[in-house]
C-alpha cells in the first residue's frame, strides 16, 4: 500500500508543473506561425479579399491604358438605289453646239444625255486604320489617381482581413490546446480514482472499511469517465474549426507539441496605439478617393484636346489604286463651357462624401482606441487569473497530498479525500483555462495594436 501511495504521490508531481508560471516564453510558436501561413495560401474568405485586390489592379491598368494610342480598323459598304438625285443637263448644254459643229466642219460630235447622279453612293466602300490620342485630358489624370487609391483601399481590406483570421485562428488553436489539456486532466483524474478503487477493494478485503468507500469512488469514475468523453468531443470539435480556417479536412491533426505552458508574464508594448490598424487605412483611402474626385469634376472646364489620323481607301466596285486611298488627320476640340451647373453639384456631393469619410475616420479612431484598452485591460486580468491559477494548483496538489496520507492512515473520511481530488481536478482545469485566455487576450491585443508581421506580395 505504501508503494502505491508513492506511486501517486510521483504522478501528482510529475504533472504539477502547471502549477508553477515561469518568468518568461515563447508568446508566437513557430508551429502557429506555419499554421497562419497556410491559412494566408489557402483560406477561401482571404482568396475573395485578394480577388478584389486584383480587380482593382487590374483597373489601374485600364486606367493607365487611356494614355496610349487607340487603334481602330474601320469599314463600310453602300448599296443603293432610287432616292435624290442632282441632274446634270450635259445633252440640253452641249448637243446644239455639237450639232452646229457637225454641220460646219462635218465632224461628228457624239450627241449627249442628260445626267442624273444618285446622292445615295451605290457599290460603295470605305476601309480605314484611325489611330486617335488624347493630346489634354484631365479626368483621364484623375481617373488614375482614383484608382491608385482603390489599390490602396483594398490592400487595406486584405490585411483586416488577414488580421482577424490571425487572430481568430490563435484563438482556435489555443482553445484546441485548452481542450487537450481538459482530456489530460479527466485521464490523469482517472488514474487517482482507479487508484483508489484498488485501495478501496483492498480494504475492504481486510475489513479495514465498509463498501460506502467502493460505492462512492465507482461512482466517481462513472461521472469522471462522463466528463472526459465530453472533453474528447469538445477536443474534435475545436480541431474542425481550426481546420475550418485553414482549409483543410476538418480531422486532419494537429501539432502541438511546440506549445510551451508558460507565457511571458511582460507588460506588452503598449505605445504602439492604433496607428497601425489598416481600417485607418482604408478610410483615409477612401477620404482621398472623394477628393480626387471633387477635383475630377471641377477639372471638367479644362478643354479636351484630341487627335487623330485615318489611313483609308474609299472607291466604288472595291477599286484600290492610288486614286482610292487617302489619309486624314486632325485634332477635336471640346470645351464644356456650359453644362447647367451638373458639374458643380457633383463636386458638391463629393465634398460631402469627403466630409463624411472624414467624421467616420475620426470615429473609427476612437473606437479603436477604446478596442485596445479593453483589450489590455482583459490582458491584465487574465495575466492576474493565471497566476492565481497557478498558485491555487500548488496549494489544491498540497492539500490532496495532505488528504491522501490521512486516508491512508485511517484519519479522514472518504467524502474529504474526494473534496481533495475534486479541488485538484478543478484546479488543473481552471489553469488550462487561464493559460488559454490568456494567449488569447495577448492575441486580441496584437490584434488591436495590428503588430503581427504580414507580408504581402503586392
Amino acid at each position: 500500500m505504501y508503494t502505491s501511495f508513492i506511486k501517486v504521490s510521483l504522478l501528482l508531481l510529475g504533472i504539477s508543473g502547471l502549477a508553477a508560471p515561469a518568468a518568461s516564453g515563447q508568446s508566437a510558436p513557430g508551429q502557429l506561425d506555419g499554421y497562419i501561413a497556410t491559412a494566408f495560401a489557402s483560406n477561401q474568405g482571404l482568396k475573395q479579399q485578394q480577388f478584389d485586390l486584383d480587380k482593382s489592379l487590374a483597373a489601374l491598368k485600364e486606367a493607365q491604358a487611356m494614355y496610349l494610342p487607340t487603334v481602330s480598323v474601320l469599314g463600310s459598304y453602300t448599296k443603293s438605289s432610287g432616292g435624290r438625285t442632282i441632274d446634270v443637263p450635259l445633252g440640253d448644254l452641249l448637243n446644239p453646239a455639237y450639232t452646229a459643229l457637225n454641220q460646219l466642219t462635218g465632224a461628228s460630235f457624239p450627241q449627249l444625255q442628260n445626267e442624273a447622279f444618285l446622292l445615295n453612293p451605290d457599290n460603295f466602300y470605305d476601309a480605314k486604320v484611325r489611330t486617335s490620342l488624347p493630346l489634354i485630358n484631365a479626368e483621364i489624370r484623375y481617373n488614375k489617381l482614383i484608382k491608385q487609391e482603390m489599390i490602396s483601399s483594398q490592400q487595406a481590406a486584405v490585411n483586416v482581413y488577414k488580421r482577424a483570421l490571425v487572430k481568430d485562428i490563435k484563438t482556435a488553436y489555443y482553445r484546441y490546446y485548452q481542450a487537450l489539456q481538459g482530456v489530460g486532466v479527466y485521464n490523469s483524474a482517472l488514474l487517482l480514482i482507479k487508484e483508489n478503487i484498488r485501495v478501496n477493494e483492498s480494504m475492504l478485503r481486510n475489513g479495514l472499511r465498509n463498501g460506502t468507500a467502493l460505492l462512492r469512488s465507482q461512482t466517481e469514475q462513472e461521472k469522471t469517465t462522463a466528463a472526459l468523453v465530453q472533453a474528447q468531443r469538445n477536443t474534435q470539435n475545436a480541431r474542425s474549426y481550426f481546420n475550418f480556417l485553414l482549409n483543410r479536412p476538418l480531422t486532419d491533426t494537429i501539432y502541438t507539441e511546440n506549445v510551451v505552458k508558460d507565457v511571458l508574464l511582460n507588460d506588452p508594448d503598449t505605445l504602439a496605439g492604433v496607428k497601425g490598424r489598416e481600417e485607418l487605412k482604408q478610410l483615409e483611402s477612401i477620404r482621398q478617393v472623394y477628393t480626387l474626385n471633387e477635383k475630377m469634376q471641377k477639372s471638367g472646364f479644362i478643354p479636351k484636346l484630341n487627335t487623330f489620323i485615318d489611313l483609308g481607301s474609299q472607291g466604288f466596285d472595291w477599286n484600290v489604286n492610288s486614286k482610292t486611298r487617302y489619309y486624314l488627320w486632325g485634332v477635336n476640340l471640346q470645351w464644356d463651357v456650359f453644362t447647367g451647373g451638373q458639374r458643380k453639384y457633383r463636386a458638391q456631393q463629393s465634398r460631402a462624401n469627403v466630409n463624411a469619410a472624414a467624421a467616420q475616420l475620426d470615429q473609427t479612431q476612437q473606437s479603436l482606441l477604446l478596442q485596445l484598452e479593453q483589450s489590455y485591460n482583459n490582458y491584465q486580468s487574465a495575466r492576474v487569473a493565471y497566476k492565481s491559477a497557478g498558485s491555487q494548483l500548488s496549494f489544491a496538489l498540497k492539500y490532496y497530498n495532505d488528504q491522501l496520507k490521512a486516508y491512508r492512515a485511517g484519519q479522514l473520511l472518504y467524502l474529504e479525500l474526494i473534496d481533495a481530488e475534486n479541488q485538484l481536478t478543478g484546479a488543473r482545469l481552471q489553469l488550462a483555462d487561464a493559460q488559454a485566455n490568456l494567449q488569447i487576450t495577448l492575441a486580441e491585443l496584437e490584434r488591436g495594436q495590428a503588430t503581427y508581421p504580414i507580408h504581402n506580395p503586392n
